[in-house]
């Protein structure tokens, strides 16, 4: 099992981050079955300040590629993405574009 972690800030607004963690709770039903769907058996976010860190866990049909064309292909997917984007912000480092910063492991025990 293959695990990833990614970084994405939150706009700096407690109203809004009590908003986005309202929504976490509850997920749209279509968006929790994509993430299984794309092969991701384990998720969790975590948040300190207006800093989010996610925790994905993959099996061996999860490849990045097969995740984004299907996401690219569902309508359901586009819309929270771009509702979700309302809440957040880009991390200082991140690319044109890019929304959730996938980082690099440098310590393991």
């Amino acid at each position: 099992m293959k695990r990833y972690c990614y970084t994405l800030d939150l706009k700096d607004d407690p109203a809004v981050i009590a908003e986005y963690e309202k929504i976490h709770r509850s997920i749209w039903p279509e968006i929790h079955k994509s993430i299984i769907d794309a092969g991701i058996t384990v998720m969790d976010i975590y948040r300190t300040g207006n800093r989010l860190f996610m925790i994905m866990e993959v099996d061996d049909t999860f490849t990045f590629e097969r995740k984004e064309a299907m996401d690219a292909a569902s309508p359901i997917v586009q819309k929270w993405e771009a509702y979700m984007w309302t809440f957040q912000q880009a991390i200082p480092t991140a690319k044109p574009g890019e929304k959730w910063v996938l980082m690099h492991q440098i310590f393991s025990l």
